[in-house]
């Protein structure tokens, strides 16, 4: 079954974590690793968006619409294509529950307040905030393209590409890995900073074995990068590959490890080539 949708502005926040800290993929799946400063990190990522006219592919009619949050790791599967391994996916819940059902994503309801920047470009700043046992609250600002904590991944419309060029998809649920297809034409991108505070969601959102801070917790790192995607429209399909069974391994050694600039010829897809950014957006970015 093919579907359509467009996603409106879509907040991607990156951070680069040390792979020592995470736990391992499900096989056949292995992360992206980095290295800098003497250890290996992988990238991990939190997307805040608005789901817009989600159709069947044949049908231009009904349309759905509604926000989500995703959070993902970047990852390399069985035949080294990269894709991304969605660990939680936040929603309204009236929507949740038939994703679980029809998508058999991790979905699962929250209080979702997202603005619409492309529609107020001319504010000083915008503000996220999403709610789930625990709150996640972002500030965000138009700023010149920068990176922060973390590897290196090229030139900024490089390190812009390493994220988003991701044609597949993977998710836990029901105890197999589902993969997902995913396409989209190239997209314009706006530069952002941003603030967060309330890491009580966050923690849950991605799991992470970071240094201790005073209180006992795992102490995140800064923003790697970030910047806003106003549109961009897409398509998936949900069943083009039959849910393969979850596989307990032990990490994987250094074949995940990919030297900077990251954009090889034999990893990643060259710039513009049809592809998809939010992987298993399948209700989702």
């Amino acid at each position: 079954m093919m579907l359509r949708m467009v996603v409106r502005d879509c907040l991607y926040l990156n951070w680069a974590l040390p792979a020592a800290a995470v736990p391992e993929p499900p096989a056949p799946l292995r992360y992206q690793r980095h290295p800098w400063n003497g250890r290996d990190y992988i990238f991990a990522s939190v997307l805040l968006f608005h789901q817009d006219a989600i159709r069947l592919a044949a049908i231009p009619l009904p349309r759905l619409g509604y926000p989500q949050l995703n959070a993902r790791f970047y990852v390399l599967d069985g035949e080294g294509i990269p894709g991304v391994l969605l660990h939680t996916m936040l929603m309204p819940a009236w929507v949740a529950s038939g994703v679980r059902l029809m998508a058999r994503q991790p979905a699962a309801g929250a209080s979702l307040d997202f603005p619409r920047p492309s529609r107020d470009a001319a504010a000083r700043s915008w503000r996220w905030r999403a709610e789930r046992h625990g709150t996640l609250t972002v500030r965000a600002w138009v700023d010149s393209p920068a990176v922060g904590e973390g590897p290196r991944l090229g030139t900024w419309e490089e390190t812009v590409r390493y994220f988003q060029d991701r044609p597949r998809g993977y998710a836990v649920c029901a105890g197999g890995l589902r993969r997902i297809d995913v396409s989209h034409p190239p997209a314009p991108v706006w530069p952002l900073r941003a603030e967060l505070d309330g890491d009580g969601l966050l923690r849950r959102l991605l799991p992470f074995a970071g240094p201790e801070t005073d209180g006992g917790s795992a102490a995140w790192p800064a923003l790697h990068s970030t910047w806003l995607t106003p549109e961009m429209p897409f398509s998936f399909a949900l069943d083009l590959v039959p849910s393969v069974p979850v596989v307990q391994h032990l990490p994987h050694p250094a074949a995940g490890r990919v030297a900077s600039p990251v954009l090889r010829s034999d990893v990643l897809l060259p710039s513009g080539a049809e592809s998809g950014p939010q992987a298993v957006l399948a209700s989702a970015a």
